[in-house]
């Protein structure tokens, strides 16, 4: 079966935002620039530090990136979130209080009425966060 990754589109900002979700949740990270691609001979010089595709890799999870390349700019909508599905409480808790940091905190961590433990966040970059825990 085919596996579904989230893929994350900056304005010039990929590198940091990459380097801060690493922060946060560990794993290995590689960033490719158009510089270093085989499209650097047809970019213009001011892109060529330009994230072309960046990967995070954290135990079972994968985030993938770029800076937008297509010249239309970046419409960030309200129709997609980030489902971080935890394995602990001390693991939601550890991975709000990272990804919050300058961010906006939208639903503090708590146990909810359908009884798991949630709480969501829009990170300094904009995106949003949903994290859960489930008691076994």
């Amino acid at each position: 079966m085919a596996t579904l990754n989230p893929y994350l589109t900056f304005e010039g900002n990929c590198r940091e935002a990459m380097q801060f979700y690493a922060t946060c949740l560990g794993g290995s990270l590689k960033i490719m620039t158009i510089g270093e691609s085989a499209m650097a001979a047809s970019m213009p010089k001011e892109m060529q530090d330009s994230v072309m595709h960046a990967r995070l890799e954290t135990g079972g999870l994968i985030l993938m990136a770029s800076d937008v390349l297509d010249g239309e700019g970046l419409v960030r909508g309200n129709a997609t979130n980030l489902m971080l599905l935890c394995a602990s409480e001390e693991e939601i808790h550890r991975l709000f209080d990272k990804l919050s940091t300058d961010g906006t905190v939208n639903s503090p961590v708590k146990v909810e009425f359908w009884g798991d433990t949630y709480g969501d966040l829009t990170d300094k970059f904009g995106v949003r966060w949903m994290l859960n825990y489930e008691k076994p």
